[in-house]
This record gives structure tokens, sequence and C-alpha cells, in this order.
């Protein structure tokens, strides 16, 4: 019998003050479910196990600003999803892109994603990232309101 491993990181997901949960919606609206589980198995068995330090890796790198990226390119699909069958034709360029922070006691915060493989310029990369760093500064703002447990 093999025992599951318990992740050394936990995923949160950013949700704005009016209950959306931009990430969330991107994973289950936006993506097909190849896509959703190729990088839903990466981010289990890459960014969960390696937080932030994943930016040592091909699979990140930092931002700046408390901000990193996780990134999913279709070299490593064959490493993290064994093939079921053939390849999609629509499937083979794969540059999926998370935006993440570290935060609290091992937990990384997902703050934006896209399909950097549906428009690959640096102006949508730069607008995405752009988005992603309102939503941190958001988010850090309503952590700093929240009353502290005593």
């Amino acid at each position: 019998m093999r025992s599951a491993t318990v992740p050394r990181y936990e995923i949160e997901f950013y949700e704005d003050e009016h209950g959306d949960v931009p990430v969330l919606r991107w994973l289950r609206e936006d993506l097909t479910p190849r896509k959703r589980r190729a990088l839903g198995t990466a981010m289990n068995r890459v960014l969960q196990e390696l937080g932030i330090d994943v930016c040592g890796t091909e699979f990140g790198r930092p931002l700046g600003k408390g901000l990193f990226e996780f990134r999913l390119r279709r070299a490593d699909l064959a490493k993290v999803v064994p093939a079921a069958g053939g390849t999609d034709a629509g499937e083979a360029k794969l540059l999926l892109r998370v935006f993440c922070h570290a935060h609290g006691n091992k937990l990384i915060l997902l703050v934006g994603g896209y399909d950097k493989g549906a428009d690959t310029s640096a102006k949508r990369q730069d607008r995405e990232i752009a988005v992603a760093r309102m939503r941190l500064k958001d988010w850090q703002n309503r952590q700093r309101r929240k009353p502290v447990d005593r």
C-alpha cells in the first residue's frame, strides 16, 4: 500500500472583494481539459513541492516585488502527464503561465494566469503581470485590514 505524500506548500487562490476567483475561473472556463490536467499535475508535483524555489528551475522565474511566475511548456508536459493516446494538434504549443506569491507558513497565492501560447507578445505578458501585481496589492491591503485574533 502506497502512502500519499503531503505537499510541502499549500495553494490558495486570490479572491477579490466580490467573491470572484479569477485564476480558478480561468482554469475551469478557458483551458482545455488536457491543458487543465497538465497544469494541475505540474502545480501539484512541482509548485507545491518547491514553492518559491521553483524559480531555481526551468518551471519558474522571479518577477520582483513579491511575485514569481510558474511556467509550463510543451516539453514539460511529457514530464508530468503521461500521454494518453495521440497529441492533439491544437495542444502542441503549451505555454501556460501562473503568477504566484509566497506567503505565510508555506502558502502559495495564485493571483493570475494565462495561456501564453494563445498570444506570445511581450505586451500581453506585461499586461498580465500588471494585473497580477494589482491583485497582489489588493490582497495585501485586505490582509492588513483584517482584525487580529487574540
